[in-house]
C-alpha cells in the first residue's frame, strides 16, 4: 500500500497547524513555505480536510488555517481517511456503496483474503492511535 502525495502532504500540513496550534490561524502561504508544499494543492487538500471537520479556516487579515480540535484528538487515521478514502491494501477487502458487502466474488473461497484484512486491521490500529500530538512529542 502506498499513500498518494494527497495524504503525506496532508499530514505533513496538519503536523505544521499542529506545531502552530496556540498561535492562531496559520496562512496558506506561511505552511506552503514551511513544508514545500504547491499552494494550489494545499487548497485542494485544506478543502477536503475542512470539509470532514479537521480543520477550520478563517477570512480577513489575520486568517488562515487552525486545527477545529486539540492535536491529542486528531488521528493520523481521521486525517488519512479524509483525504484518501477507507485503508485497504487490496480491493477485495473494499465495501460496495451500502457499507455492508464486499466487492469480491471470490470472497468465501479465497485463502489470502484473511491475509489482507489482517493487513488492513494492523494499519488501521496504528494510524487510529497516532495523534498529532504524539507526533509533536516525538520531536523532543
Amino acid at each position: 500500500m502506498r499513500l498518494s502525495a494527497k495524504g503525506e502532504y496532508g499530514v505533513r500540513a496538519m503536523v505544521f497547524l499542529a506545531l502552530n496550534y496556540h498561535d492562531g490561524p496559520v496562512p496558506l502561504s506561511k505552511i506552503s513555505l514551511g513544508e514545500n508544499i504547491s499552494q494550489n494543492f494545499l487548497e485542494q487538500i485544506f478543502a477536503t480536510l475542512r470539509r470532514d471537520g479537521l480543520i477550520k479556516s478563517t477570512r480577513g487579515m489575520k486568517g488562515g488555517y487552525a486545527l477545529a480540535h486539540l492535536p491529542k484528538k486528531i488521528y493520523v487515521g481521521d486525517i488519512i481517511r479524509a483525504l484518501e478514502g477507507p485503508i485497504t491494501p487490496v480491493d477485495c477487502l473494499s465495501e460496495d456503496g451500502d457499507g455492508d458487502k464486499c466487492r469480491c466474488t471470490r470472497a468465501e473461497d479465497c485463502l489470502s483474503r484473511n491475509l489482507w484484512g489482517k493487513l488492513r486491521d494492523q494499519i488501521n490500529e496504528v494510524l487510529d492511535n497516532i495523534s498529532l500530538q504524539d507526533m509533536l512529542d516525538w520531536k523532543h
